[in-house]
């Protein structure tokens, strides 16, 4: 007898959403996903492949990017949005692996589109991001982990690690879209 999983590979390897609908994993550009799969998936993963202190989502993550930034903050709320389908992987494993680099480019590309981001802001954006990472690093892991930041010049982001829940997360990711996008 076959069980039924959340996972099928009919035109390409793809997982179900929260909504219902089916994630392409290799055709993103063709897959439906909303805002809201993007919240429910960024809300539930948690930064550092959960080897930090207590609970920390990329959902809130991104809020915090998003924050720091006084152009394209639309584009910084969603720089993380593929791991929402594909996973937040380490730096060290990423590197790894070649073939998942361009899994994510064409994920990252397909929602670039989907959501109207401009790629202009890739430069503003990674700098932000790169600012609140030493911030959390510095709150959430242990002495030293943020080793790299001073010789790199990357000032550590005023931020305060809410450690917030999935849920309540998602619904300020999800408003700070609308507002965003009004």
């Amino acid at each position: 007898m076959n069980a039924q999983v959340a996972v099928k590979i009919k035109t390409g390897p793809s997982i179900m959403l929260a909504s219902g609908n089916w994630f392409d994993i290799l055709d993103p550009w063709n897959s439906k996903f909303t805002i809201e799969d993007v919240a429910q998936g960024l809300s539930n993963i948690c930064r550092f492949s959960g080897q930090c202190r207590s609970f920390y989502s990329v959902a809130e993550h991104s809020i915090h990017v998003c924050d720091l930034v006084e152009e394209f903050k639309l584009e910084a709320l969603l720089h993380d949005a593929a791991e929402a389908f594909i996973g937040d992987i380490t730096r060290p494993l990423k590197q790894l692996l070649p073939q998942y680099r361009e899994i994510e480019a064409n994920v990252e590309d397909a929602i670039l589109h989907r959501f109207g981001l401009d790629s202009r802001s890739r430069s503003i954006v990674k700098a932000a991001d790169l600012r609140v990472l030493a911030a959390e690093q510095a709150q959430l892991m242990p002495v030293g982990t943020d080793f790299w930041a001073v010789p790199s010049d990357v000032k550590p982001a005023a931020i305060n690690i809410g450690f917030l829940r999935p849920e309540e997360v998602r619904e300020i990711f999800l408003d700070k879209f609308a507002s965003l996008t009004r």
